[in-house]
């Protein structure tokens, strides 16, 4: 087991993970439904050579998951370690449930070793875009 550590930006190692591999098992294409979306956009650091294995962990479960309204990883385009998850969620209710899940345990099991470590977490709250519902302005 990891001991829980807070990097240079506060942020907590073991939830960030979870975050990550929460954000693994997201559909495409669903709308909006709530007024309070929560979302989440965090860069994760693999070990040297294994981002593409990282990345395929986090995106090999994805199903439908209850509340997950968009769920986005991305290759940063300078470093070569780099991965950046960008997700949308109905709540934070519904993604904190989410970490509960097997599946969800499972891939941070896997993903875990292959994270060497975390650049920045920012929470956001959505108000809408392409693929989402507007939220009342």
């Amino acid at each position: 087991m990891i001991a829980t550590r807070m990097n240079a930006n506060g942020i907590d190692r073991r939830e960030f993970v979870a975050a990550i591999a929460a954000a693994a098992f997201v559909p495409f294409g669903s709308i909006a439904q709530g007024a309070d979306m929560y979302g989440l956009i965090g860069k994760a650091i693999a070990v040297s050579g294994k981002r593409d294995d990282l990345i395929a962990i986090l995106l090999e479960g994805a199903t439908n998951l209850p509340g997950c309204l968009s769920y986005v990883v991305a290759k940063d385009a300078s470093d070569p370690n780099a991965i950046w998850i960008s997700e949308v969620w109905t709540s934070k209710a519904a993604h904190d449930a989410s970490l509960s899940l097997p599946s969800v345990k499972d891939a941070i099991a896997k993903g875990r070793p292959l994270i060497a470590g975390f650049g920045e977490r920012i929470v956001t709250e959505p108000i809408g875009g392409y693929g989402l519902a507007a939220k009342g302005l």
